[in-house]
């Protein structure tokens, strides 16, 4: 998964090879020559600034960079994809068609406004992050937050949820409870009346949910490592 650091070490990367600093490489795309600059990446009260994906197309469009070739200088080398059956490991980086999917941090979720009643992104304040494209139009990537999903999930690392996708036993998903609470487990069976969830973490306790109590679950399909 693309991290913050890693999408603005691309566009650094993109200025230095054309010869420019991040303001030169910002007025060439016809930006404001701040657009680029260390001070904008992080907001005076500390949360994570993201380029915006027009921002990046003037960008690429300026220097004739394709978006392959950007999106090359992002995934590192060991990138590990986890797939579609039981989290196969990959170690090709991620390829294909480059899209923006919103994000937000595991916290921000259990507040209201972010999802509709199934599950899907909606309303505002969401970040975004360039991913190749899922088939899913609703994907959607979830920063962890501490180390209670350790050591499977470490804090910093993202996740790309489908709530498009089926889950089934032994994948790991994402759920949201009534009460804002929101986990990452393990499914491990789903009946008429709750959901038995194994903790990645094996100091916290497995999860037993009413499906009355249930507000979502969504399928994780790929996590950075």
């Amino acid at each position: 998964m693309l991290t913050h650091g890693q999408v603005w070490r691309a566009i650094d990367q993109l200025a230095e090879q054309h010869g420019l600093s991040t303001s030169g490489l910002a007025r060439r795309s016809g930006l404001d020559p701040t657009t680029f600059n260390r001070s904008k990446r992080i907001t005076t009260d500390g949360r994570l600034r993201w380029p915006s994906t027009e921002s990046i197309a003037k960008a690429l469009s300026a220097t004739g960079t394709s978006a392959e070739l950007f999106f090359a200088m992002m995934v590192p080398a060991d990138a590990h994809h986890h797939g579609a059956q039981g989290f196969a490991e990959r170690s090709q980086p991620l390829t294909g068609p480059i899209h923006a999917i919103p994000q937000i941090g595991f916290a921000q979720a259990g507040s209201g406004g972010f999802f509709d009643d199934a599950g899907f992104p909606v309303g505002t304040g969401w970040d975004e992050i360039a991913f190749p494209e899922v088939e899913d139009r609703h994907a959607y990537a979830l920063e962890i937050v501490g180390d209670s999903m350790q050591p499977v999930y470490r804090d910093g690392d993202i996740v790309v949820v489908s709530p498009g996708t089926p889950a089934r036993r032994g994948d790991r998903v994402v759920v949201k409870t009534r009460e804002g609470e929101v986990l990452a487990k393990e499914l491990v069976r789903r009946t008429t009346r709750h959901v038995e969830l194994r903790s990645l973490n094996p100091a916290h306790e497995d999860r037993q949910i009413p499906l009355d109590q249930l507000e979502w679950m969504a399928r994780i399909i790929w996590a950075s490592q």
